[in-house]
């Protein structure tokens, strides 16, 4: 429940003012007296409370039933066509109407247009595909790998994981698991393999199998689209989808728009196998 900021009295106390009235026989001013506020505000939620219950005591919308002075939708949709068609400012707007700056301005910035910067903001744009393998989001998911059953949240136990043994032999500590995906842009076929590491040549080996994968399932891989990863960046990948005849795509750096489709849902794929999802993902 949202009170008003100046409330005196809370959901409970409200409903405690209307029942010592109602039903345990107290008078207004006694009830108003032990509630600590006037008379008149007393009657307010008594009455409210005797008349809708529960949903009386809740606070209204001071907002006015009617407001004859207020601008015509009508005009309204007008100023918003004029400053998205000619980019008007709000004088302008406001000379060629005949309307004070003062109503056009508050228009302008009540249905978001109060800025004119605001109309050159690129719009995102969503996309898909017009046919399966014409274009193939690739990406990797880093999980922290889990070793000898559940952690301390569930146990109460810290594990302790030196990463040197008694003799200074580097001991190899938990570590991670990579999750590679592959998810076609139209169909949302999806393939996955859980391997030891991002490097260039294990991601080259993935999309190899990627894309005979999806040959078996009558896909023919056009585009592949990735981030700017180290491995996909390098020269051995580039020399690799020249290879395969596929077009390699990347994303704009900081523009999240154009990426997060390979979205992964590998955490529940057993880490010893490749995970092979022909199921459509999304």
């Amino acid at each position: 429940m949202r009170l008003h900021g100046n409330a005196a009295l809370s959901l409970n106390k409200r409903r405690r003012l209307a029942r010592r009235v109602l039903e345990e026989g107290w008078t207004l001013t006694q009830a108003a007296a032990a509630a600590e506020v006037s008379v008149r505000t007393a009657r307010k939620w008594v009455g409210r409370y005797a008349a809708e219950g529960e949903a009386g005591l809740v606070d209204r919308s001071s907002r006015p039933r009617r407001c004859p002075a207020a601008t015509p939708e009508e005009r309204v949709q007008l100023i918003a066509l004029l400053r998205r068609g000619t980019r008007m400012t709000g004088a302008e707007i406001a000379e060629a109407l005949a309307m004070p700056l003062k109503t056009v301005q508050g228009i302008l910035t009540r249905i978001g247009l109060g800025k004119r910067w605001r109309l050159d903001h690129a719009r995102v744009v969503r996309y898909e595909r017009s046919r399966p393998g014409e274009l193939v989001h690739v990406d990797v998911k880093k999980l922290g790998r889990i070793a000898g059953g559940a952690g301390h949240r569930m146990t109460g136990r810290k594990h302790y994981n030196p990463t040197r043994g008694p003799r200074g032999a580097v001991k190899r500590t938990v570590g991670w698991e990579f999750c590679h995906v592959a998810i076609d842009d139209y169909s949302r076929l999806a393939y996955v393999e859980v391997l030891d590491d991002e490097r260039a040549l294990t991601a080259i080996g993935f999309l190899r199998r990627a894309l005979a994968f999806f040959a078996t399932h009558g896909v023919r891989v056009e585009r592949v689209m990735t981030d700017n990863g180290s491995a996909y960046v390098s020269v051995a990948h580039a020399i690799a989808c020249r290879a395969l005849a596929i077009k390699h795509l990347r994303t704009r750096p900081r523009r999240p728009q154009t990426n997060g489709k390979a979205c992964v849902l590998a955490w529940a794929v057993p880490s010893d196998q490749a995970a092979r999802l022909p199921a459509p993902v999304v």
